[in-house]
């Protein structure tokens, strides 16, 4: 696969690249905001000066020592010192009380006193107040000019009042200062906030680049997806992080099962206990509804605290069918050593008694027991067509010989290929290997025996082994064909309670059930639908 040429962008890892990004994103926002607040902190000063100009002017208007004042001949001489006083106390830059006509009775330039006022009066002469920014002697300036009215509301004076836009931008200038300060503190907070993110987060993506991050995403999503054996992440509080697509198959899973508690996926309790266990499996076989599986599990651990688990499953069914027929083939082989044995005894006979001169009973002697042995050979071999299972019968039957058991199979037995051979093998063997286990165990009381019955009724298969133990507890049989269970001391063929579980799940694979029953004895009867394969 051809590397992507990335850009030197492109090159930096995940983390620099959103530092990067969260730093341009913090300063935007901070200019942003910063721009705003000025213009917000600006037209505020703009309002507060036309507010106290207009507030100043009106209540100099008011006054009734003003109206007194301009009405005197020399109204300088008392109005100059009150102005002098207001303008100091209220903040503003000038007072200026003038005559309707202009002339300046008060100026915070004394030299100006006399001398016509510069600036827009009409409004005013008509009787009504007004604010306006106009450049007069002391410079550009907000003011307002407001008339002074007397007894008869006659227009008898002019008072304009005013603040310099130099005094507004000085106090702007202060404002600014603490703007800036708390705008270059939230900027180096979000600077230390995405730093801390950044070093957070390339921590966790070990410094990758985004394009060899997606390329490893790539990689592992095609892995987890191709690989034959199953794999599952669940965490510690038992939910399903990861599930491929062959832990799904093996699983019998349809939906994908991500985020959902192994407790509701409908598994057993065995198979989800071993997900969730704490401790590691290794290697444990687990019995599905048609399947048989290998699961190993390994905690994940983040120094002391357990992540979960890492569970892996492989598909066993295939191998443990070739088990079930090499333990088959090795029954067979303790068949034909003992079959050699009882041989070389009978034949021993036969030579015997031909040399003490009775060759009569020597020819009846042999012929019968190969009549005996001929007659199960021939009924078996006539009513099973499946050589393998025509073997495992006969192996069987003298198994149970050598073993002091008396395996009786019916003269209506009649076995086709209906199902796979395997299926058959394992669902007949482990039911007689456990029948003449149980015949023994009881054989003080009775003696041991087991039946075999096969044949096709109904559009059904039916296999019915019987023996003379002492029977199923009928509060057992829901739990019998589960993992585990057994009545044995020590493992049989199979061993560890796996033998049931197994036929039970042969018996689900090709569609059929069992019936578990007591006539003398345990009774299992076994219904597969004829032509299952």
């Amino acid at each position: 696969m051809r590397r992507p040429r990335w850009t030197a962008l492109g090159r930096w890892s995940v983390a620099r690249q959103l530092l990067a990004l969260q730093a341009a994103i913090v300063g935007l926002l901070v200019v942003a905001g910063a721009t705003l607040a000025y213009l917000d902190v600006r037209r505020a000063a703009d309002d507060r000066a036309r507010q106290t100009v207009a507030v100043v002017a009106a209540v100099i208007a008011d006054s009734p020592s003003v109206r007194t004042a301009v009405t005197k001949r020399v109204p300088s001489r008392s109005l100059q010192p009150y102005a002098e006083r207001v303008r100091h106390d209220t903040g503003v830059d000038f007072v200026t009380i003038m005559s309707p006509a202009g002339i300046r009775f008060t100026h915070p330039t004394p030299s100006r006193i006399g001398q016509r006022f510069i600036g827009n009066t009409a409004p005013a002469l008509a009787g009504r107040s007004f604010t306006e920014t106009y450049t007069g002697t002391l410079g550009p300036s907000v003011r307002t000019v407001t008339p002074v009215f007397d007894d008869r509301h006659r227009i008898v004076a002019l008072v304009a009042v005013g603040i310099t836009i130099e005094a507004i931008s000085a106090d702007l200038r202060q404002r600014l200062v603490t703007l800036v300060l708390v705008a270059a503190a939230v900027l180096a907070a979000g600077m230390a906030g995405s730093y801390l993110v950044s070093a957070r987060l390339r921590r966790q993506t070990r410094g990758v680049a985004p394009g060899e991050l997606s390329e490893m995403f790539e990689y592992y999503e095609a892995i987890l997806h191709s690989v034959r054996e199953g794999l599952l992440l669940i965490d510690r509080g038992g939910q399903v992080v990861l599930c491929n697509d062959a832990a799904r198959e093996l699983l019998g899973l349809g939906a994908v099962p991500r985020g959902r508690p192994v407790a509701g996926l409908g598994l057993s309790r065995e198979l989800a206990a071993a997900l969730v266990s704490p401790e590691p499996r290794s290697d444990e076989i687990h019995l599905g509804d048609t399947r048989v599986l290998v699961v190993n599990t390994s905690p994940v651990r983040s120094g002391d605290r357990t992540m979960g688990n890492v569970v892996t499953l492989r598909d066993h069914t295939e191998l443990q069918g070739l088990t079930g027929e090499l333990d088959t083939v090795r029954g067979f082989a303790e068949s034909l050593r003992s079959q050699a044995h009882e041989a070389a005894n009978r034949l021993h006979t036969v030579v015997s008694l031909v040399e003490l001169g009775r060759p009569a009973q020597a020819v009846r002697f042999a012929t019968a027991e190969l009549a005996t042995a001929q007659r199960l050979t021939d009924r078996v071999v006539g009513s099973v067509t499946e050589p393998v299972l025509a073997a495992l019968l006969l192996g069987k039957s003298a198994e149970a010989a050598e073993r002091g058991v008396e395996l009786v199979i019916t003269e209506d037995t009649a076995i086709e290929g209906v199902i796979e051979p395997r299926d058959l093998v394992t669902i007949l063997g482990n039911l007689i290997d456990n029948a003449v286990d149980a015949a023994i165990e009881n054989a003080d009381a009775r003696p041991p025996r087991v039946g075999v019955t096969a044949g096709t009724r109904d559009g059904e298969l039916v296999l019915r082994v019987s023996d003379s133990g002492r029977g199923v507890d009928a509060a057992a049989v829901p739990e019998m064909f589960r993992r585990g269970w057994t009545t044995k001391s020590s493992g049989g063929p199979v061993g560890h309670g796996l033998g049931l579980a197994l036929v039970g799940q042969a018996v689900r694979r090709n569609g059929g059930h069992i019936d578990v029953g007591h006539d003398d004895g345990a009774v299992f009867t076994v219904r597969l639908p004829a032509g299952a394969r």
